[in-house]
């Protein structure tokens, strides 16, 4: 076809089981177009799309930067990329898999601290007692700093997680965490406990659609005709 465009999914793992499930509804296939460990797929009857197989934190930022034009992966991490989402990236449908919440947690011995706003609190003494920042380790920086400027707190620095974020306080390397989970059950064995009002998103996978994309009349035409069954309007 002169014009192509292009579809960005998980490449392994139960997100890419789960999206495979959910174009099957819809009488829909994916074929990859190199064997079980290709990284390029085709969308069977869609000639029009080529697939691209990524991480999940890959499509995000691939969308981000107009890479691709269609992308499915976790809300929290297109958010994390996309600050200014409105302007660059429109969630097109919520697929009703992957799910789970973006949260603010603190050490269970943190009696007194139930809110965002002991938290504020917290992090003011500490700040006065010590002469520095309370440190909150998190993989989720600008998700972090939104929820944080909007809930009024300032006197607390981001220490970037490369790992388990959840073990960071147990560490020592940083006094509350950001984290996602889903049945929070990793953070009470890490003798963490999430804020009452500190879940910052309830997150699940997302069709997405870049703006950022080199769109024209007849790509969006394949996506319209690709999307359609899926129950999708552009």
């Amino acid at each position: 076809m002169s014009e192509m465009i292009t579809l960005a999914v998980p490449s392994k793992g139960r997100l890419k089981e789960q999206f495979d499930a959910f174009l099957g509804k819809s009488g829909i296939a994916l074929k990859q177009t190199a064997g079980a460990r290709g990284y390029r797929a085709t969308v069977e009857g869609h000639p029009g799309i080529d697939v691209m197989l990524l991480s999940s934190s890959e499509i995000a930022a691939s969308l981000a930067g107009g890479d691709v034009h269609l992308g499915v992966t976790g809300e929290d991490l297109i958010r994390e990329a996309v600050p200014e989402l409105e302007d660059r990236v429109t969630l097109l449908k919520g697929l009703g898999f992957g799910f789970a919440d973006v949260v603010v947690a603190v050490p269970k011995s943190w009696i007194d601290v139930s809110t965002m706003a002991d938290l504020d609190d917290i992090c003011a003494a500490y700040a006065a007692r010590h002469k520095k920042r309370l440190r909150i380790a998190t993989k989720y920086a600008q998700l972090t700093r939104s929820f944080f400027a909007h809930a009024g707190i300032s006197d607390y620095r981001i220490v970037p997680s490369a790992g388990a974020t959840e073990g960071a306080p147990t560490a020592g390397t940083a006094e509350a965490i950001v984290d996602i989970t889903t049945t929070g059950s990793t953070l009470k064995a890490n003798g963490l406990k999430i804020l009452d009002d500190g879940v910052i998103l309830k997150s699940q996978a997302q069709l997405a659609m870049s703006h950022r994309a080199d769109w024209n009349d007849e790509r969006r035409a394949i996506a319209a005709a690709f999307l359609k069954p899926l129950g999708v309007e552009i």
